[in-house]
């Protein structure tokens, strides 16, 4: 079947499984169904870069914890996965082997992925992306706007995101990387080569919680990012034991409350992109 729309989900940062994305789709799919549009119109892929820190993660936390009588040792196993996650990906830029280049590559052969799903033509994009997750695709979106390495990763249109109609941040770390940059400048949203009938569909929505200290507003920041995010999106998600404290970071990928918002977005690309 000719698909029309692909979307690409990015996980954060911490332990996660390789079906991160199973049930988010399932829960997508069957919200665009019920909106009445054909759920198979739409091609998916999920990216999974755990794996490139995961081995490193676990054998620093085995290195430190083995001889030393540690408390809140689920907590710090969390950190450990959670900030070296982070620390790796930001450090030593310079470097051929570097984490961040590493992490691009496995976003850059997702889309690639993602393309061949939709018949290798240029067709809308959407972008789910939580947490750290958020922080890897706003670079990349960034690199490929400013041309960096085009020749290894700007093949097509859509492998330079210029078909990205729909961007949706979950619990989102962006403002934590700020801090070094002067002036504070968000990606092109949307970007300027997006095709005109897909322009008043396009959206950036960023959702957050406000127990998850993990996840903030992001219109707040500058000047750009108040013109380039559509809106920051207060959610409540997790259950009874999460919804309440920042265990909720983890729990947005299925709460309704952001499957509502997404699948709705989804619809309306889809339908702009039907009409003549």
């Amino acid at each position: 079947m000719n698909k029309k729309v692909g979307v690409l989900l990015i996980h954060g940062m911490g332990s996660v499984a390789d079906d991160y994305a199973h049930d988010a789709i399932q829960e997508l799919r069957e919200r665009i169904s019920g909106r009445g549009l054909n759920r198979d119109d739409i091609a998916w892929e999920s990216v999974y870069w755990a794996p490139i820190l995961s081995e490193r993660e676990s054998q620093l936390w085995v290195d430190l914890s083995a001889d030393n009588d540690l408390n809140w040792a689920k907590l710090r196993k969390f950190f450990t996965n959670a900030f070296g996650s982070v620390s790796a990906y930001q450090a030593l830029p310079n470097r051929c082997d570097n984490v961040y280049d590493k992490i691009h590559g496995t976003v850059h052969n997702s889309l690639k992925a993602l393309r061949a799903k939709l018949g290798g033509a240029d067709k809308p994009l959407v972008v789910i992306a939580h947490s750290l997750g958020s922080v890897i695709m706003s670079n990349y979106i960034w690199d490929r706007q400013k041309g960096k390495d085009e020749a290894s990763f700007g093949g097509s249109a859509f492998e330079r995101m210029e078909t990205l109609a729909g961007l949706v941040t979950l619990g989102s770390n962006i403002p934590l990387f700020t801090l070094a940059c002067d002036p504070v400048v968000s990606i092109e949203f949307p970007p300027p080569a997006l095709p005109e009938k897909l322009r008043k569909s396009a959206k950036w929505l960023n959702l957050y919680d406000s127990d998850d200290v993990l996840g903030w507003p992001l219109k707040p920041l500058s000047g750009s990012y108040g013109e380039s995010v559509t809106t920051d999106m207060e959610v409540n998600v997790g259950n009874i034991l999460t919804n309440w404290n920042p265990a909720n970071h983890a729990a947005y990928w299925t709460d309704d409350s952001v499957i509502k918002p997404a699948a709705y977005l989804l619809g309306s690309i889809l339908e702009a992109w039907d009409k003549p």
